[in-house]
């Protein structure tokens, strides 16, 4: 099968289709046995959902760890993502911002479903942004990745504005330069940018993403010489200058896109990134030897990325008092 056909195979559409909470002091640290008097089953009751989620809509899992990802990089892990815009409150919630329009809804049903569950058993008691981390988790091993531990004990945030978005989030076009600086700003390192990055193992991305890419690279009228030709017809036969349907997507990972594996970083060796911040980890002198490290050894990549998710559910958490437990968690208390 040539590389244009099975491409092709994958390129998809998609169809868009009590008690009261306990404040723990402000000091107090993230565990992974947090609930384990509150909520013994916390971790069981997740797990029923995300796994019916990922036999019923599989796009559930790539989606809910970018909806993860895009909530720790906005105000910290606190669920801020989760909620919806308030009528008459003049703003917009972070879920409507422009970088966050295309977030499936299928991860917000995985979390909305989840907490439905979990309030039934231990009502009050457990966050949205713990449910969030422990779901994407799941995914990720559902997927085919590592079983992690997910430590707990965060407070969903109170506060969800649109405009905190844009400059928090990396771009489709972002330099290295960019990506290491957002990253440092969160306490991130140089390796985990690009262990996390590996998450483009499965999932798919809207031609709005990378179609600069196909046809004029940097206003140069031309296609980024650093994809390869084969992917860049295959590409170009699903996303048109101009026009097309904008529900088609493409894999990140062209060889195995649901599967959660290290081949994403062999990918970039051989020119067949998808996005531009992808291929410039390849790139760039400073983070392609660990891109190379993470696609010689799948065990390396998984102790890497297990490693840099658990720092970033650590970002910005709410604790104590600075956040609340809400019950649905797209509103407010």
């Amino acid at each position: 099968m040539s590389i244009s056909t099975m491409f092709l195979v994958f390129i998809v559409v998609f169809v868009r289709s009590s008690q009261s909470s306990k404040l723990v002091g402000p000091t107090h640290q993230l565990s992974v046995d947090f609930y384990s008097k509150t909520c013994p089953q916390l971790e069981q009751l997740v797990a029923s959902v995300t796994s019916q989620q990922f036999h019923d809509a599989p796009v559930s899992a790539p989606s809910t760890i970018r909806l993860f990802f895009h909530d720790c990089f906005v105000q910290g892990c606190d669920a801020s993502i989760l909620l919806s815009s308030k009528p008459g409150s003049g703003g917009l919630a972070e879920k409507e911002a422009q970088d966050n329009k295309n977030l499936a809804v299928e991860a917000f049903d995985s979390i909305k479903k989840a907490k439905a569950l979990v309030e039934s058993k231990c009502p009050g008691v457990v966050s949205c942004a713990d449910i969030l981390a422990i779901a994407a988790r799941d995914f990720v091993h559902l997927a085919g990745g590592p079983y992690y531990p997910v430590k707990k004990g965060r407070k969903d945030g109170r506060v969800s504005m649109a405009t905190m978005a844009k400059s928090n989030l990396p771009r489709a076009n972002s330099t290295v330069d960019d990506l290491l600086k957002l990253f440092a700003s969160k306490g991130l390192t140089q390796a985990d940018l690009v262990a996390l990055s590996g998450a483009h193992t499965i999932g798919f991305a809207h031609c709005d993403q990378f179609v600069s890419r196909l046809y004029d690279f940097h206003g140069t009228g031309k296609p980024d010489p650093s994809i390869d030709p084969r992917l860049l017809k295959a590409l170009r036969m699903s996303c048109p200058h101009h026009g097309g349907n904008v529900d088609v997507v493409a894999p990140f990972d062209v060889n195995t896109p649901f599967a959660f594996d290290h081949k994403y970083y062999g990918n970039l060796g051989a020119k067949m990134g998808l996005l531009a911040t992808d291929q410039a980890l390849f790139l760039d002198p400073r983070t392609r030897p660990l891109v190379q490290a993470l696609g010689k050894d799948k065990a390396h990549f998984f102790v890497a990325f297990s490693l840099g998710m658990d720092k970033m559910g650590s970002i910005g958490v709410k604790l104590g008092s600075q956040g609340e437990i809400r019950k649905d968690c797209s509103m407010h208390l």
